[in-house]
């Protein structure tokens, strides 16, 4: 029998998890960095290698979907991540606290711990992404995407704004006492989130066979990798996360910077300033669901038409940015972000939404092994994205004398990448989501609303 789709109240309680998830990654990513470059006044490139680190590690998540394949479960892989991921953030905290006698024993167990923070990632993110895609409706799949994304930024900034002021005044002891407070908290509230949500059995799927006819069981993961690879629409969908997430996440590190030394913002207003940014990806995000609830049927509410539209619109607002690193201070650098936020974050979403209804599509039961091949682009072309933008930066001030110009060659070369990101996102075929939502009643953002609530 064929398990029921979700509601907005299970989606509501998968988002809960992505919020723990989020909760135990911001410290490792921000919290431990400013410890371990302040307080400790260690090198930048420490914490920046352990963050890269973390992301190398999720190359691994093909292989956890396909562990979740193999037994047609998905809450086990969700559950054991998020513990993995919290014990990793126990370890690290605990290394930094071994950092202030021993140096060298407290960054060897550092990395040990980003290792688990890597593999616990990958693990459960994986596994809800595969659960998502194969128990939400079509026509709720970008909604679906938006509010899981939006509840794991509510638990970046609810646990940065709790744990910042119990951390005050900082001692090792207390990091580690705070690290492990919200590791259990997280776990906790995953296993109440998830309990009974996936059902009885293999919660309505078949687990992996090699055949189609289900004669050979579990065949081997390198057999089912080549498998996924093997399908045209899964091969190009990879190509287009990994160059479209380089892109996005080539100006990271940059933006900042830029808008200090060209512009003249205090640290202050460069914060702001990012905050614009992220406000104009939440506008971004709320304006595809509403058009893909509104517009449903014609081309304008399809998936594949915003990832497009996403991409080329970041590319424009890039180029604009460019231009405005030549210019200086005149330029209108703030609605300018805030432009390239929107389109960032219509990318992203219909991306999302994209790649969850592309997770059934080829070969059954493969759903875990493709989500986590996107998964591993996508997070290899984060860290990646991060590091080649700053030293694109620093390489083209070698060659270009204006801060402006030689940060404006970056921001150009990114805006090419996402061209063609936009034409890679153009050639895949129509999405399930395209197809069903045709036939579906529209959801609309308020009724979304209301019925996550219940």
């Amino acid at each position: 029998m064929k398990a029921a789709l979700f509601g907005w109240s299970a989606i509501a309680r998968l988002g809960l998890v992505q919020a723990a998830l989020g909760s135990i990654v911001v410290l490792a990513t921000s919290t431990m960095n400013r410890v371990m470059v302040v307080e400790l006044a260690l090198p930048a490139i420490l914490p920046g290698a352990l963050v890269g680190l973390h992301y190398a590690v999720q190359i691994l998540r093909p292989r956890f979907g396909f562990g979740s394949d193999i037994g047609g479960r998905r809450t086990p892989w969700i559950i054991g991540g998020i513990a993995t991921l919290g014990a990793g953030a126990v370890l690290a905290a605990l290394a930094i606290a071994w950092m202030e006698t021993s140096r060298v024993g407290g960054i060897v167990a550092a990395f040990g711990g980003f290792v688990l923070i890597g593999a616990g990632v990958g693990a459960a993110g994986t596994s809800l992404l595969v659960l998502l895609a194969k128990r939400v409706d079509a026509p709720r799949r970008a909604a679906a995407a938006t509010a899981v994304w939006l509840m794991m930024i509510a638990g970046f900034v609810i646990t940065t704004i709790i744990v910042g002021k119990l951390l005050d005044p900082y001692s090792a002891v207390r990091l580690v006492e705070l690290t492990a407070a919200v590791s259990a908290i997280a776990l906790a509230l995953t296993l109440v989130a998830v309990a009974g949500l996936e059902g009885r059995g293999a919660g309505g799927e078949t687990p992996m066979s090699a055949g189609s006819d289900g004669a050979t069981a579990k065949p081997p993961f390198l057999e089912a990798l080549a498998q996924v690879w093997g399908e045209p629409q899964a091969r190009r969908f990879t190509v287009f996360v990994f160059v479209s997430m380089l892109a996005y996440s080539g100006q990271e590190l940059i933006l900042e910077p830029f808008a200090g030394s060209v512009f003249s913002m205090t640290p202050g207003q460069s914060t702001q300033l990012s905050g614009v940014q992220h406000g104009g990806v939440l506008v971004g995000m709320l304006l595809v669901n509403l058009a893909c609830a509104a517009l449903r049927g014609s081309w304008i509410g399809s998936l594949r038409t915003w990832t497009v539209l996403g991409c080329v619109a970041s590319a424009l607002a890039l180029v604009l940015l460019s231009i405005g690193g030549s210019i200086g201070q005149s330029w209108p650098l703030t609605p300018n972000v805030f432009v390239l936020g929107v389109a960032n974050g219509a990318f992203a979403v219909a991306a999302i939404g994209s790649m969850m209804s592309f997770a059934g599509s080829g070969r059954g039961s493969r759903e875990g092994v493709r989500m986590g091949l996107w998964g591993a682009a996508q997070a290899v072309a984060f860290g990646l994205g991060g590091f080649l933008g700053a030293a694109g930066s620093d390489l083209a001030r070698l060659f270009v004398a204006s801060p402006g110009s030689a940060n404006g060659l970056v921001f150009a070369a990114e805006a090419l990448l996402f061209l063609a990101a936009a034409r890679l996102a153009a050639g895949i075929g129509a999405s399930e989501t395209d197809r069903t939502a045709q036939s579906r009643p529209a959801i609309t953002a308020a009724s979304a609303s209301r019925e996550t609530a219940t």
